[in-house]
């Protein structure tokens, strides 16, 4: 009878470990730049799961921060200033530092963060932000300002290379829109060994692989050496794509990865949530 009942309780706790940390057992891949990588794994990581860094994206300087500068310099001219990225909000600080500017400078601006970490991230510097759309992709931020802009000068500060939603449908609605350059991606080239390595070896294939914006699935491909053959590679069969959005998403599908999970809240606590639903 005892030992029936040490089976049972036996079963009870690793019921509950595993209720506890769903992920153990799980191998995931992390693609974030590697300066950001940490809250995604730590989460991760307190579900129980296996955690692999490899960057597949790295945030370099822009070449110049001439236009960035004479923006800043000029921020009484505008009435509104949008940022995109805790990247970016970390790169115009640096600057207004650099030029004597203060938050001040920015008292008189409607600021509009794309989502939560990027309002948390002007917030600390103590700004204040007046929109944060209901969906954290560009087209909400459109649909938030659309009605709002009409004759005002808006300063959008982004990365190097990024989608023209914004500053496009913007300039629809009446708006003049300076887009400057923060700061840009690029490929980390010392990522390629690892990934392939990773991928090649079954035994130690990631069971799951996020991806957090458009920039890292088209540099995982592009670090895979993969041409897109609307077919996903060998070395992908029986791994998990994990998308955190619908536009992270499009880029997946456009390059023939496909989809297997898409977080619902496009955060990374919603991309965590996504994944250890897609393990149970």
């Amino acid at each position: 009878m005892k030992s029936v009942e040490r089976t049972l309780l036996s079963a009870k706790s690793r019921g509950a470990s595993k209720s506890a940390k769903p992920l153990v057992g799980t191998r995931v891949l992390v693609g974030r730049a590697r300066h950001q990588a940490g809250s995604l794994s730590k989460e991760l990581r307190k579900l129980g799961a296996d955690v692999l860094e490899i960057p597949f994206i790295e945030i370099r300087k822009p070449r110049s921060y001439r236009a960035l500068d004479t923006a800043l310099r000029n921020l009484a001219s505008y009435d509104w200033l949008i940022l995109t990225s805790v990247n970016g909000v970390d790169a115009m600080w640096e600057r207004m530092t650099r030029l004597r500017l203060t938050k001040k400078n920015l008292a008189h601006l409607q600021i509009a963060a794309i989502g939560p970490a990027t309002r948390k991230a002007i917030e600390k510097r103590g700004a204040l932000v007046a929109v944060v759309p209901e969906e954290y992709v560009a087209e909400s931020v459109v649909k938030s300002l659309r009605q709002r802009v009409k004759g005002k000068r808006i300063l959008l500060v982004r990365a190097k290379v990024a989608r023209d939603v914004i500053p496009n449908e913007l300039r629809k609605a009446g708006a003049r829109v300076d887009v400057v350059e923060a700061y840009e991606t690029v490929v980390p080239k010392s990522s390629r060994t690892r990934l392939r390595a990773a991928l090649r070896n079954a035994g130690r294939r990631p069971d799951v692989i996020t991806f957090t914006s458009s920039s890292t699935v088209k540099n995982f491909v592009t670090l895979l050496g993969w041409r897109g053959k609307r077919k996903r590679p060998a070395s992908l069969e029986g791994t998990t794509l994990a998308s955190i959005g619908p536009v992270t998403s499009s880029t997946l599908r456009d390059l023939g990865l496909g989809v297997d999970v898409e977080a619902k809240q496009f955060t990374i606590p919603g991309l965590v949530t996504a994944i250890v639903s897609s393990r149970k």
